[in-house]
């Protein structure tokens, strides 16, 4: 499946829709503002919260949970000593662990799963907006792969809420 995230670059918050390749809303980030950490709810369009993600302020190095109804914590942390690259490790529920490397500086990376390819991520820029194209693989948990692309973006480009 194909997703298109498009931020909003003057939103309050990290707030955006997550929309399919037709532009069909699918999902949409709320973040919160004035709190300590980043915390951010992905949501159906409905509203239901499908997953809670919350930086672990007190870790060393970049680290947040994914929270979810129903499933264990996912971690996504960010490795340590990668000075000329970055790699992220997504501890997911179970068995279930992926690794996102690639250029992030250019925004171009993929998410390798058990089963190998599980995700691949694209980002452009446009004039006042960050879009990013992900193609997530038809075995894999949409919802997880999402919240790890969004928690990616929060590390890497966190100059942007500056």
């Amino acid at each position: 499946m194909r997703y298109v995230l498009k931020q909003e670059f003057w939103s309050f918050g990290d707030d955006f829709v997550i929309r399919d390749e037709q532009e069909n809303d699918c999902y949409r980030v709320d973040g919160e503002i004035f709190t300590f950490g980043d915390k951010l709810s992905l949501q159906d369009m409905a509203g239901n919260e499908l997953a809670y993600i919350a930086q672990r302020v007190f870790s060393w190095g970049a680290t947040y949970e994914i929270h979810r109804p129903g499933h264990e914590v996912s971690v996504v942390s960010k490795e340590h000593f990668t000075f000329f690259y970055c790699k992220f490790e997504i501890d997911g529920p179970g068995r279930e662990d992926y690794e996102a490397s690639g250029d992030f500086m250019d925004h171009e990376y993929e998410i390798q799963g058990p089963n190998g390819l599980a995700a691949t991520v694209s980002k452009r820029w446009f004039s006042w907006t960050d879009t990013y194209g992900i193609e997530i693989a038809d075995d894999v948990d949409p919802v997880l792969i999402l919240a790890a692309a969004v928690v990616i973006d929060l590390v890497c480009h966190a100059d942007r809420k500056q």
